[in-house]
């Protein structure tokens, strides 16, 4: 199912993993096989690794064709979408983004765009869209976003998230724990 010009917050119940949700920008997608080069290319890139806590750096052989397979694993509870643009002349792979559940109907969104398309707004429509959307149904969405990447705390603060507090996480690029924000955005 394709979701076109959903309105703000609009909570779809029949959404499934995996489904395609279209923006104006681009479609949010499954990952597909035919992606593992521009991943490598983008995900292998320090600046991406550095602003996530689970892609290493450098990145791995196989760890794209594995981070695919997770992806599109049904019995993984976790959802992740590529940003495509080719539909609208931009590259089949603009970024990543994923929702991972957590308790009492709330889930963690996490997110990466390729730097050549930084400052674009490609994050603030995902994310955006990822909230309206709402594919877990969850009542409450947090981002955990790291200190040094004030850039992702604008994006998530754009799709309504309110400030939390600080925290810490591990960054496995860096190989260190990182001081971070936390926010949350009430869907229901």
């Amino acid at each position: 199912m394709i979701i076109k010009g959903l309105p703000e917050r609009t909570i779809v119940p029949e959404l499934q993993a995996h489904t395609a949700i279209e923006t104006e920008r681009f479609t949010l997608r499954a990952a597909r096989n035919s992606d593992q080069g521009l991943l490598a290319l983008y995900a292998g890139d320090k600046r991406v690794a550095n602003a996530t806590r689970s892609i290493p750096h450098p990145l791995p052989p196989g760890a794209t064709e594995a981070f695919i397979k997770r992806a599109n694993d049904p019995a993984r509870a976790s959802q992740t979408w590529v940003l495509d643009g080719a539909a609208q002349g931009l590259s089949e792979v603009l970024g990543v983004i994923s929702l991972k559940p957590l308790d009492r109907d709330q889930c963690e969104v996490s997110f990466w765009v390729a730097p050549s398309f930084w400052g674009t707004g490609l994050a603030r429509t995902a994310v955006k869209a990822i909230v309206d959307a709402n594919p877990l149904k969850s009542k409450t969405i947090f981002a955990s976003i790291f200190q040094d990447n004030q850039a992702s705390a604008r994006v998530v603060t754009f799709a309504g998230f309110q400030y939390l507090g600080d925290a810490e996480a591990f960054c496995v690029s860096r190989g260190a724990t990182v001081k971070t924000w936390t926010y949350l955005c009430k869907t229901a």
